[in-house]
């Protein structure tokens, strides 16, 4: 096992990182190495552009729309440069995972905090997707306003076969459970390349809707700035864009397990800084054109704004194919949040055991009792905004920051330069001071 991961090392950077002694830390790789570029790439844009852009067009409403889309760019920028560190050191440390890297520098205490984050992240995740996939089909309330799921709108009303609890059954167990099956990612190649198409394809739909309406003269002056004027819930409020901001380019824990899979290792920088543009481009573009359509009415989830009449032809066939589309982009994202959440939880239950994907009963039943827990959880919880401020400004903020400036500062391998550190410190400040802001407008909103 220990000869297959030594042979296995990232070439990140231009600069020359040490060949370190390689011990055995239990990393669960076997072997498999037959993936692409663009199946690389496609995979990881896959596990970026998933639930986090339906929250995006509702921080514009917040911060306004030219704040939003440069809080986008910096995250993006953010993201790159903390994904490098990680690789970097996983480099030096010639290791192949980010449990790995982690412990290389801190142990197993921190190897063992790490996993715990990733599986509280991404079982976070599947529970805001199956929420999302419950809203699109079914049908959502909020504040006393029914948004109609496109099945009750197939159906002229509400039905036994399109109530929220059996739709979310029927998917869980037709859809999500087989594609949550697959032992490997690049087996999602295709699905992942269809995930990519389709969430293009809510950008263009959503964008040209926007242009239409604006040469129109239907779309009226949005929300540029925030508003300088409020009380102390008004200024905590903008702080609560922060975890969907994070939530929305959290892909860390995603990355060791695709690029394990590549041909060739030395692309590996290239396909995470193909992957990040290509979801930076996505994002501002539907957080733009989203918050132009619907201005101060748009919702957390805004998928749920294309109930309406959308004020164009075809309006209702447009509506659907975008709400269908997302819903089929999030059945497919769905396996590779859950490949890496299955991974790290077995790690965290059995850290001796060898490679889960050739253990069969491990495999099958980890899978099943992952899959259904976040069925139950997605069934009581009523609002992605809850779970994307839960996750984004805890778990979120340490998998996408913390840990991988934490590398950076303790720098065991001695590669890090002093600009490095400097930038890493920074990074750790500014994230520690936006969680906790945001965890405080969080529990002031409750209990203010």
């Amino acid at each position: 096992m220990a000869s297959i991961a030594a042979k296995k090392a990232y070439s990140p950077s231009n600069d020359k990182a040490p060949l370190l002694p390689f011990t055995k830390r239990n990393e669960q790789y076997d072997g498999y190495k037959d993936a692409s570029v663009s199946s690389a790439v496609f995979s990881i844009s896959t596990s970026i552009v998933g639930a986090g852009i339906m929250g995006l067009p509702a921080t514009m409403k917040i911060v306004g729309l030219i704040p939003g889309l440069i809080l986008i760019l910096l995250s993006g920028l953010l993201t790159n440069g903390s994904l490098a560190f990680l690789l970097r050191y996983s480099s030096a440390s010639r290791s192949i995972s980010y449990g790995g890297v982690i412990s290389d520098s801190y142990g197993r205490v921190g190897r063992i905090l790490l996993q715990a984050c990733i599986i509280i992240n991404n079982f976070g995740l599947l529970v805001v997707y199956l929420i999302i996939l419950a809203d699109v089909l079914s049908g959502s309330t909020k504040e006393s306003t029914h948004h109609t799921g496109v099945l009750e709108e197939w159906a002229d009303g509400q039905t036994w076969w399109n109530s929220r609890f059996f739709v979310m059954l029927v998917t869980t167990i037709l859809v999500l459970a087989p594609l949550a099956s697959f032992r490997h990612v690049d087996s999602l190649k295709l699905s992942s390349a269809l995930s990519v198409a389709l969430a293009v394809m809510f950008v263009v739909i959503t964008a040209a809707i926007a242009v239409y309406k604006l040469v129109l003269g239907d779309i009226n002056m949005p929300k540029l700035f925030p508003s300088t004027t409020g009380d102390a819930s008004t200024f905590m409020s903008y702080f609560s864009v922060v975890p969907i901001l994070v939530t929305a380019f959290i892909c860390h824990h995603t990355v060791h397990p695709v690029l394990n899979e590549l041909e060739d290792d030395t692309q590996s920088k290239t396909v995470v800084q193909i992957s990040l543009a290509l979801c930076t481009v996505i994002y501002v573009i539907t957080s733009a054109f989203a918050f132009l359509l619907f201005g101060p009415d748009t919702l957390n989830d805004v998928l749920s704004n294309f109930d309406s009449d959308l004020g164009v032809p075809q309006s209702v066939l447009l509506a659907d194919i975008v709400r269908v589309g997302y819903a089929i982009h999030l059945m497919l994202v769905f396996p590779l949040i859950h490949f890496s959440l299955r991974v790290n939880l077995d790690g965290l239950i059995f850290p001796s055991a060898g490679p889960l994907s050739l253990d069969t009963r491990r495999f099958s039943s980890l899978t099943a009792v992952l899959v259904t827990l976040s069925f139950v959880v997605a069934y009581f919880v009523p609002d992605i905004w809850d779970a994307f401020q839960i996750t984004g400004s805890t778990s979120g903020i340490l998998l996408g920051f913390i840990f991988p400036g934490a590398l950076v500062l303790k720098d065991v391998a001695g590669i890090a330069t002093r600009r490095q550190k400097v930038a890493a410190c920074l990074m750790m400040i500014v994230a520690v001071c936006a969680s906790v802001i945001a965890l405080t407008g969080d529990i002031y909103h409750v209990f203010g």
